[in-house]
């Protein structure tokens, strides 16, 4: 699996006109996936570390997997057709019967989503990851906007 997959971290969410684009790549690279507003706050609330009153949808699933045994290995984004993108998760679980692996056909952002909430790996196809457009330096813009405008406001 090493060089069918590129290990990949959310570098940045940000809201948008319809939604909420999520940045992800590495090191060499960053592209975006553009995501519903619900789930760009669920994701923007995992990695704040924000504790939520009630169980959302993804916190319910979570507490699913660990009532049936089963635990979230990693998952993929496995591929990108037409500006949409396709994920997989990969479930581990293990009894007295043995060991079974369960791939499961799941939206990106979902996806993260579950991942995050369960420190887990994120992986890209090498073939999605070699041919998405490298956004590296518009978010890096954008992150130095935000900064500066920030700053302004703590001056003010």
């Amino acid at each position: 699996m090493q060089n069918d997959v590129v290990a990949a971290t959310i570098k940045g969410v940000m809201p948008t006109a319809n939604g909420c684009a999520v940045f992800l790549g590495n090191e060499d690279k960053t592209f975006v996936i553009y995501v519903d507003h619900s789930v760009g706050n669920a994701i923007q609330m995992t990695l704040s570390g924000v504790k939520k009153d009630r169980p959302l949808t993804h916190d319910l699933i979570g507490s699913m997997l660990l009532g049936l045994g089963a635990q979230l290995d990693h998952i993929v984004v496995n591929d990108a057709r037409e500006g949409t993108f396709f994920a997989r998760i990969l479930l581990r679980m293990e009894n007295e019967l043995g060991k079974k692996i369960v791939e499961l056909d799941a939206r990106p952002s979902d996806s993260i989503v579950m991942a995050l909430q369960h420190k887990r790996p994120i992986y890209v196809a090498r073939a999605v990851y070699d041919t998405v457009e490298d956004m590296t330096e518009i978010l890096e813009r954008v992150l130095k906007q935000q900064s500066e405008e920030s700053d302004e406001e703590e001056q003010a």
